[in-house]
């Protein structure tokens, strides 16, 4: 008889109940982190009625360690579904390349979800980051990566529509924006210049994603530009806290003439 939905896995043990010796929210954190260690990543938690009924804890005590979890990457929460083992946190790649080949490069299976494409004037701002004249036209798109169909991050990049006639009617589900100018029109991007910052996501982008509203997320601004200089792209995505780190290579500079 198959196992009811968000019930306990019966392989894997879990605690019949609290043992009062310490606050509940650390216990029952205590708790789950050692369950989630037991199981594998994509496998389902008991729901937060189960977890209260089993361990005669609060429901909202429940939810905030579960929120908690979340936030640090060890569990993701899929809207209406549940609330699953998480796969190890992605590290930002620090070679530009492509979402596709960087999930590739993971043994993961990239994937795009188009939300809209749209051509419209360029803004004073955004003229000046793609380096086009006020007004020109600009290409607009809105994807959601996904890998292993978990949805990752959501792309907005902007594309003069001048240099790439066409982009606006082409067709970019499930491929790499990067090899498709490569391929239609010769152009590569070599390097780039990025701002990340650490912000909530609005309720739109949180659907998007299948997360929480309250959880973290990396938006990172990117210019992207040839060898010769000339600007690519103009990106802004985000991406999930719960799925992806960044990490950066520093080095102590040696001043000179500083104590």
């Amino acid at each position: 008889m198959p196992r009811p939905r968000h019930e306990a896995d019966p392989s894997v043990p879990l605690s019949p109940a609290l043992s009062g010796d310490r606050p509940k929210g650390q216990e029952l954190d205590q708790i789950l982190r050692s369950y989630v260690r037991a199981l594998s990543p994509g496998q389902p938690l008991p729901s937060e009625r189960v977890l209260a009924e089993r361990l005669h804890i609060a429901r909202m005590t429940v939810r905030e360690v579960v929120r908690r979890l979340a936030a640090e990457g060890l569990v993701y929460q899929r809207h209406g579904k549940g609330t699953f083992v998480a796969r190890s946190k992605l590290v930002q790649s620090e070679s530009l390349i492509s979402f596709s080949e960087d999930m590739r490069s993971r043994g993961l299976e990239p994937g795009a979800r188009m939300v809209s494409i749209s051509t419209r004037p360029a803004s004073t701002s955004l003229a000046a980051q793609l380096q086009v004249r006020e007004g020109a036209p600009v290409v607009h798109l809105v994807r959601v990566r996904v890998a292993d169909g978990v949805p990752i991050a959501i792309e907005r990049p902007c594309l003069s529509a001048d240099r790439f006639p066409g982009l606006d009617r082409a067709d970019l589900s499930d491929i790499s924006m990067y090899e498709y100018l490569e391929t239609t029109w010769k152009v590569r991007a070599e390097y780039g210049e990025q701002r990340v910052s650490a912000v909530l996501p609005d309720p739109a982008d949180a659907a998007l994603l299948e997360i929480p509203a309250t959880l973290p997320c990396f938006s990172i601004e990117r210019t992207s530009y040839q060898s010769d200089g000339r600007v690519v792209e103009f990106d802004r995505s985000l991406y999930r806290g719960d799925r992806y780190d960044i990490v950066m290579r520093v080095r102590r500079d040696h001043l000179v003439g500083k104590a």
